[in-house]
């Protein structure tokens, strides 16, 4: 079973949001092990996924490359095909995330050329790896 680690800026205070990730975190049960790890500041964030390097890491950035759903759920079932355990999605605070942490993942991703509030990302992104397994 594939590890999918969310690793983010920040915890989330709004108990909408806190309840939309726990419903998706129960989805996801039957498809991944689900991890969340969140971290109080950029020194923290970049901690976390240094302890992640052996993982498919992926910067979620607006610079990054935008698939859609069919092109990302390849993304995440390819990741054991290339020999990692682990994948881990990495969502920056309200600054985004620096260029020392995008430099430590393996890809860029970007949701959209919007900006988005890193608190509604999380749910956002628990949505399209749910959609994508």
């Amino acid at each position: 079973m594939l590890n999918v680690n969310i690793i983010c800026h920040g915890t989330l205070k709004e108990k909408y949001l806190r309840d939309a990730v726990g419903e998706y975190s129960k989805r996801l049960g039957a498809y991944c092990k689900l991890n969340i790890f969140e971290a109080k500041d950029d020194d923290a964030l970049a901690a976390l996924v240094s302890a992640r390097s052996k993982d498919y890491n992926i910067a979620l950035c607006i610079e990054g490359k935008m698939v859609d759903s069919e092109e990302f759920a390849r993304i995440i079932n390819d990741v054991p095909m290339m020999g990692y355990s682990g994948i881990g999605l990495v969502i920056g605070g309200s600054d985004g995330l620096p260029e020392s942490i995008k430099a430590m993942c393996k890809y860029r991703l970007s949701f959209s050329r919007m900006t988005f509030p890193h608190q509604l990302m999380r749910v956002i992104l628990l949505e399209q790896i749910y959609r994508g397994f």
